[in-house]
């Protein structure tokens, strides 16, 4: 195979379980710094900040930086500046979109919002979704960071972003757009940080649904790691659902160093 010119790599059930680390994470990026291969963590959680993720990828031994993080909340907030500078947001999410929104230059407003940017919100209540709901039936976008529908949590699963942006679509009658994978846009926005073409990038995640779809409709060459969602069971049930190939599959990180390395 080709080399890869830079990597994506995702998180949860890539790198790490909750507070686990995956056997081989720690290594795989030791390597790339080593070989001075660029890559960035991509991941769809718009709670945390850069800062965060990356201090939660210390405390598991993998060696991490804020600026090596993508988020969805930072896709999203590159995605709003981009089409309408300075724009008037109402947000539905925690504190890593909020910062994402406000260092993009955007302003977050209470009443007539020109978008409607929604992540997990675990403040989420009626209230919100009727505003939520009235404003984009009025004409304001609708921007879903992540459709994730579950969330893992040290108590088990937990309704995610995509839960929450499913009631206001049923509501409001009104398709967001979606930044955060499976959609192409978070795999964009990082490649473009790397400086590479999608065509140059790797990237590296155990879901097909979500990891490995971004990347094939993003362009970018795609590893399966079977660390997390799918398996040897249910990869080929995974590929007829969804009509996504990985480029590669490995069953662990060592083979993924092995391969890339």
């Amino acid at each position: 195979m080709e080399k890869p010119k830079g990597l994506l790599i995702d998180l949860d059930g890539t790198l790490y379980h909750g507070r686990q680390r995956i056997e081989g994470a720690d290594l795989l990026i030791k390597r790339l710094m080593a070989l001075q291969t660029p890559y960035l963590f991509v991941t769809n959680n718009s709670s945390r900040t850069p800062e965060q993720v990356a201090a939660h990828l210390m405390e598991m031994g993998i060696p991490a930086k804020p600026e090596e993080v993508c988020t969805s909340s930072l896709a999203a907030a590159k995605y709003i500046s981009e089409e309408s500078p300075g724009a008037k947001v109402a947000m539905l999410g925690e504190e890593g979109l909020r910062e994402a929104l406000l260092s993009a230059g955007l302003s977050i407003v209470e009443h007539n919002p020109e978008y409607v940017v929604q992540g997990i919100d675990r403040a989420f209540h009626y209230d919100k979704l009727t505003h939520a709901v009235r404003w984009i039936q009025e004409g304001a976008v609708s921007i879903l960071t992540n459709p994730d529908l579950l969330l893992p949590s040290d108590g088990g699963l937990m309704p995610g972003a995509g839960s929450l942006g499913a009631a206001i679509e049923a509501a409001s009658g009104v398709k967001p757009t979606i930044i955060g994978k499976p959609s192409s846009i978070l795999m964009k926005f990082a490649s473009d940080r790397l400086g590479l073409a999608p065509e140059e990038t790797y990237v590296v995640g155990d879901n097909i649904r979500t990891d490995i779809a971004a990347g094939v409709h993003a362009g970018c060459k795609t590893v399966l790691v079977m660390t997390g969602i799918t398996t040897k069971l249910n990869m080929e049930a995974h590929m007829r659902e969804t009509g996504i190939t990985p480029d590669f599959v490995c069953q662990d990180l060592n083979e993924v160093i092995d391969l890339i390395c």
